[in-house]
């Protein structure tokens, strides 16, 4: 899995991005890229937030992005007049949408897929969750619920007045300023996370690493242990040897002694016999 994950990614940061807009919005730049110079994420996907006006055709009982027409995007406060002149432009349904911030994240291991989890929910973007493919892909999807949309026109007709598109101007730019300040809090819990969890990572491999030298240590006290145990053994037997030696040498002596005294009272006995 280690092995495919580093494939993946090597693979993902070295497609090429075919989004309309070709190139990751500046208001996530660094979120991505802290994310995509870390060895245990990277992006798949991801959009600042945005305002859109989409045209759609006024059979349809659901607007379908790729079926529609764009009339309008900023991934910036978009202003009345814009917004405006381009929704003169319908033909069929307009729609004005208002998108936050959208993650997709694949991850190395489920734990780093949890505090991404976690980072994201604390941050604000509480619809967010993980899914694992049958090949073992990991994804966080970082987002929220916190979007707008509301229908503008219908058979190129409008269906509101100018003071509405002023008042849903306003709510969408709130919005967009509300999303932007919670992709900067999500930055910040993210950097902190990732800092604090490599620390315990060294931590941990610092903890392994005097585990493995104490039962290093452990073993050769055991082994100089066994060592002394053997040459006391051997020390007493050694000893026990000698005292055995001693012994025998003592049990001869005494063996020795007692046949001469043998000897000296036969010696006696036949001078003490008399002559006939």
């Amino acid at each position: 899995m280690e092995k495919n994950f580093s494939l993946w990614k090597k693979q993902r940061l070295n497609k090429v991005d075919v989004s309309k807009k070709g190139s990751v919005d500046a208001d996530i730049q660094h979120v991505v890229h802290l994310l995509n110079s870390c060895d245990r994420f990277f992006t798949t996907s991801s959009c600042s937030g945005r305002i859109v006006l989409i045209d759609g055709a006024s059979d349809c009982r659901e607007v379908q992005k790729q079926d529609c027409v764009w009339l309008y995007v900023s991934h910036q406060p978009c202003c009345f007049q814009d917004l405006k002149s381009s929704l003169e432009k319908s033909n069929g349904d307009a729609l004005m949408k208002f998108e936050p911030f959208v993650l997709h994240v694949q991850c190395r291991t489920l734990q780093d897929a949890q505090l991404m989890h976690s980072v994201a929910v604390n941050s604000g973007f509480r619809n967010s969750g993980l899914s694992v493919s049958k090949t073992g892909k990991i994804i966080s999807a970082v987002r929220s619920t916190h979007g707008l949309e509301v229908p503008l026109s219908h058979e190129g007709k409008l269906l509101v007045d100018e003071d509405y598109i002023h008042f849903l101007v306003k709510v969408a730019n709130q919005k967009m300023e509300e999303n932007l300040r919670r992709i900067q809090r999500f930055y910040q819990r993210l950097r902190s996370a990732l800092q604090s969890s490599e620390v315990r990572n060294a931590e941990d491999t610092e903890v392994r690493d005097v585990e493995d030298q104490d039962g290093e240590d452990t073993e050769v006290r055991d082994v100089e242990d066994q060592d002394g145990e053997d040459t006391e053994v051997r020390d007493v037997e050694d000893q026990d040897g000698e005292d055995t030696e001693v012994r025998d040498v003592e049990d001869t002596e005494v063996r020795d002694v007692e046949d001469q005294d043998a000897e000296d009272t036969e010696d006696m006995h036949r001078e003490d016999k008399p002559l006939k």
